[in-house]
C-alpha cells in the first residue's frame, strides 16, 4: 500500500511537471510572438519617422536654399547697383575732368594774354614816367622852382581852401542839424508807434459768470448760505446772485481773486457736488493751476517776444503781470507793448533791438513783486534785474525809466519814451480806475496790518471790509473791538465816498483723524 502510494505520488508530480513544462513552453511562444510584433510595428514606425524626418529635411534645405539664392540675388543686384553708381561716378568724374582740363587750358591762354598785356603796359608806364619827368623838368625851368617847393605851395593853398569850405559846410550842417532835429525825432516816434500793433484793454472790476439755469443759483448759495460765504471768504470776491437771467456777477478789483473764484465756479457747477469742504478743496486747486498758468503766460510772452535765457523767477513775474493793471491798463500788454516799440525805435536809431525789447519788458516788473517794499516800482525793478543777472544798460534802463536814477546808456530815453508812447496813447489808461484799486489795497493793507489778522477782502466796489481773524490769537470780544478800532482808523486816515461796513470773521476748527 505504502509503495502504491509512492508510486501516485511520484506520478502526479510528474506529471505536474510536465504540465508546467508544457505551460512555460506555450508561455515562450507567446511571448517570443508578441515581441517579434512589437519589433515588427517598431521597425513599421521607424522606417515611417525616418521617411518623414528625409522629407522634412529635404523641405528644410530647398527652404534653406531658396533663402540663400534670395540672399545671393538680393547682395548681387545690391553689387550690380553699385557697379552702376560707381561707373556713373566715374563717368561724372571724367565730364569734371574733361572740363577742368579745358579751363585750365582757357585759363593759361587768358594768363599768356594778361602777361603780354602786363609786358605793353608795363613798357608804356616807363615811356609815360620819362615824359613825365621831362614835363616837370621843362617847367622846373620855366617857374624857377623846383618840383617839391611847387607842390609845398600848391598844398598849402589847398589846405586853407579846404579848410575854408569845411567850416562853411560844418555851419551848414549844424544849422541844418538843428531846423531838422525835432522834426527827424517826431518821425522815428511816429514811426514806431505805427509799425507796432498792440491791443488796448481797460480792466474793470466785475465778471460774468454764466449758468445753465436758474436752479444752480440755489445750489451755490447752499443751505442757509453756507456754500457762498465759504466762497467768498476763500476767494475774497463778493459772488452778487440777483434776478439776472443765467448769470452771476464776481465783484473784486484783483483780477487774480476774480479768476480763481470763476474756474472754481465752473468746477463746481460742472461736478454737482458743493459743499463747504469741496469747495475749499477746489479753491486750492485752482489757486495752485493759476499759479501754473502764470508761468506759462511768462514763458509763452518770451518766446513770443523772441527774448531768451530769462530768470524762472523774471519769467513768473511777467507772467504776473497779466493780473495786474496800471491806470487801468493791463500792465503785461503794456510792457508787451513798450517792448515792441522799443525794438522797432532802437533798430531806427542803430542799436541793438534785443536789449531795448528786454529792457522794455522788464521795465515795470518792479510792480509784481511777492513782497512789495516801500521802494518805488523803477528802483525795485532795477534791483530786482540786478539780482538775476541782467546786464547792465538794461537794469540802467529799468531804474531810469522815471528819473530816480541817472541814465548811463541810450536805451533808458529809449525806454521813457516807448513807456510814455504806450500809456498815452488814446483809451490806453484811465486815472480814476487806478486811483479806486489803490483805494482799496490800502483799505486791505491796513487791516493785514492788525497783528491776528490772517487774510482781509475789499468787497462790494470797496463799501465792505472783510477780515478773517486766527481764532487762536484773536477771542470773540478781541473781535468785536478790532472791528471798532479798524472802523475808527479807517474813518482817521482814509478818503473814501459813502461808508465802508467792516465785517471780521472768526472760524474755529475741530479736526481728528479716524485711524
Amino acid at each position: 500500500m505504502t509503495n502504491e502510494l509512492l508510486m501516485i505520488l511520484i506520478a502526479v508530480m510528474a506529471g505536474a511537471a510536465a504540465g508546467v513544462l508544457v505551460a512555460i513552453s506555450l508561455i515562450k511562444k507567446a511571448i517570443y510572438k508578441r515581441n517579434a510584433t512589437l519589433i515588427t510595428d517598431a521597425e513599421e514606425k521607424g522606417e515611417m519617422i525616418k521617411k518623414d524626418k528625409i522629407l522634412q529635411a529635404k523641405e528644410k534645405f530647398l527652404q534653406l536654399k531658396a533663402e540663400h539664392e534670395k540672399q545671393i540675388n538680393e547682395k548681387n543686384n545690391k553689387i550690380l547697383q553699385a557697379e552702376n553708381r560707381i561707373k556713373q561716378k566715374e563717368t561724372a568724374l571724367n565730364q569734371k575732368l574733361e572740363e577742368q582740363g579745358k579751363k585750365q587750358k582757357e585759363v593759361q591762354t587768358i594768363k599768356d594774354s594778361l602777361t603780354t598785356q602786363v609786358e605793353i603796359v608795363t613798357k608804356k608806364q616807363s615811356e609815360l614816367e620819362k615824359a613825365h619827368q621831362q614835363a616837370i623838368d621843362q617847367l622846373e625851368a620855366i617857374s624857377g622852382l623846383s618840383a617839391s617847393e611847387a607842390k609845398q605851395q600848391i598844398v598849402e593853398s589847398l589846405k586853407e581852401e579846404a579848410r575854408n569850405e569845411a567850416m562853411n559846410h560844418v555851419r551848414e550842417i549844424i544849422e541844418e542839424a538843428k531846423l531838422s532835429a525835432n522834426t527827424e525825432a517826431k518821425k522815428i516816434v511816429i514811426e514806431t508807434i505805427q509799425r507796432t500793433a498792440a491791443e488796448h484793454a481797460i480792466e474793470n472790476t466785475v465778471t460774468v459768470f454764466n449758468i445753465e439755469n436758474d436752479e444752480i443759483k440755489g445750489r451755490i448759495i447752499g443751505r442757509e448760505g453756507r456754500n457762498i460765504r465759504t466762497l467768498e471768504a476763500l476767494t475774497g470776491v463778493e459772488i452778487i446772485i440777483d434776478d439776472s437771467p443765467d448769470a452771476i456777477i464776481l465783484s473784486g478789483f484783483d483780477p487774480v481773486r476774480r479768476e480763481v473764484a470763476r474756474q472754481a465756479l465752473h468746477r463746481l457747477v460742472t461736478d454737482g457736488r458743493i459743499h463747504p469742504a469741496r469747495i475749499e478743496e477746489v479753491v486750492g486747486k485752482v489757486k495752485k493751476q493759476i499759479e501754473q498758468e502764470i508761468i506759462e503766460t511768462g514763458k509763452r510772452t518770451c518766446i513770443d517776444l523772441g527774448i531768451h535765457n530769462m530768470h524762472p523767477e523774471l519769467i513768473r513775474m511777467i507772467g504776473k503781470m497779466k493780473y495786474r493793471s496800471s491806470y487801468g491798463q493791463n500792465l503785461l500788454q503794456h510792457s508787451k507793448e513798450v517792448a515792441n516799440l522799443c525794438a522797432t525805435m532802437a533798430a531806427e536809431l542803430g542799436l541793438n533791438s534785443k536789449i531795448a525789447k528786454r529792457a522794455g519788458l522788464l521795465h515795470d516788473i518792479g510792480k509784481v513783486p511777492d513782497n512789495e517794499p516801500d521802494l518805488p516800482h523803477a528802483i525795485l525793478g532795477m534791483k530786482l534785474a540786478e539780482k538775476f543777472k541782467e546786464k547792465p544798460e538794461i537794469c540802467n534802463a529799468i531804474g531810469a525809466h522815471h528819473d530816480e536814477v541817472e541814465m548811463e546808456s541810450l536805451f533808458a530815453p529809449i525806454v521813457q519814451v516807448c513807456d510814455a508812447i504806450s500809456g498815452a496813447r488814446p483809451g490806453a489808461r484811465r486815472e480814476v480806475v487806478e486811483a479806486y484799486i489803490q483805494r482799496l489795497n490800502n483799505l486791505e493793507e491796513m487791516a493785514l496790518a492788525i497783528p491776528g489778522v490772517v487774510k482781509t477782502y475789499a468787497i462790494q466796489a470797496g463799501r465792505e471790509l472783510r477780515v478773517i481773524v486766527a481764532a487762536d490769537k484773536v477771542s470773540d470780544v478781541e473781535a468785536n473791538q478790532l472791528s471798532f478800532d479798524l472802523s475808527r482808523k479807517i474813518q482817521d486816515e482814509m478818503t473814501y465816498p459813502g461808508q465802508i461796513k467792516i465785517t471780521v470773521i472768526r472760524e474755529t476748527r475741530a479736526i481728528s483723524y479716524a485711524k
